[in-house]
């Protein structure tokens, strides 16, 4: 199994570069508490008061992620049913920092990876899908990996594959993605797209889903990649259903894709999860719905 390490910072982030920042840029914010909360792969991110959140990029990939957030998430937010993190500031370059970086709500929750939800978060879930899957800007990002027809993830899909060390669940998985790969491609314009909509970026508070999160990879293109969560976040047929019946935009053939893509994540997060038991434990649970769903229509 490939091992992806947390790749280093590429400038030096810290509570106290926090500080200076919005001392420098945001005064009235400035006298509110900040404690770090995670400093992940792609962000520092810390708390701020009761309230808010500070961003800050830890390498250049991600500074283009958050970029897109703040170019976009405030003229969506306002149509979405679910809470998001649209900025409520944005800051610049300054104090050494190369980059923006972002002021944005607190959303309470846990991440949804091994949270059981009732048929009304499947129903909330597919209205949250149904809003923000519209048209897209001609500007919009575009993706090369994301909302793409799926044969250009062949070749990725059958290097997984060999990663699967059972034969029969090698042979059923190759038998899914037969079935979506030649399934008719979408037609129509490009539409707007979350791109990275695993459970991990669904945020659940007393049972209920409580924001959608990063953004960073908001693109256009096939509404199916998004819709790949219903297998990552239900592993019952019967709550996939309810989730499609919500969107009420997918058909048979995009419901097949929407499939094949649920099986594009499990291999990706089944080969390169290595350490992350978080985000292997969502392929594996994946791949597992994915395999027992015999594709009947729903």
């Amino acid at each position: 199994m490939t091992v992806h390490r947390m790749p280093a910072a590429e400038v030096e982030v810290s509570v106290a570069l926090v500080r200076r920042l919005l001392a420098e840029q945001h005064p009235d914010l400035a006298g509110l508490p900040v404690e770090v909360l995670a400093n992940g792969w792609d962000n520092l991110v810390c708390r701020l008061g009761a309230d808010l959140l500070v961003r800050l990029p830890r390498r250049a990939a991600a500074a283009e992620l958050l970029a897109h957030e703040q170019r976009w998430l405030p003229e969506l937010a306002g149509r979405l049913p679910l809470p998001v993190p649209a900025p409520v500031r944005v800051g610049r370059p300054a104090e050494g920092f190369p980059w923006a970086w972002s002021v944005v709500p607190y959303l309470p929750g846990d991440n949804a990876a091994h949270a059981t939800l009732p048929d009304s978060e499947a129903a909330a879930l597919g209205g949250f899908l149904a809003a923000l899957h519209l048209p897209a800007a001609p500007d919009a990002p575009v993706n090369v990996f994301r909302g793409i027809p799926l044969v250009g993830r062949a070749e990725g899909v059958h290097a997984g594959l060999e990663h699967l060390a059972d034969a029969s669940d090698r042979a059923a998985a190759l038998r899914v993605w037969q079935t979506a790969v030649t399934a008719p491609a979408r037609t129509g314009p490009p539409l707007w797209l979350h791109g990275d909509l695993h459970p991990a970026n669904i945020l659940v508070d007393a049972g209920r889903i409580s924001a959608v999160i990063d953004f960073g990879d908001l693109t256009s293109g096939d509404p199916a990649t998004d819709l790949a969560v219903a297998w990552m976040l239900f592993p019952d047929a019967h709550r996939r259903s309810v989730l499609r019946r919500a969107y009420g935009r997918a058909d048979d053939d995009a419901w097949t894709r929407a499939r094949g893509w649920a099986l594009v994540l499990a291999l990706v997060l089944h080969t390169h999860s290595a350490d992350s038991p978080l985000m292997a434990g969502i392929g594996e649970r994946t791949l597992r719905a994915v395999l027992a769903d015999d594709g009947r229509a729903v």
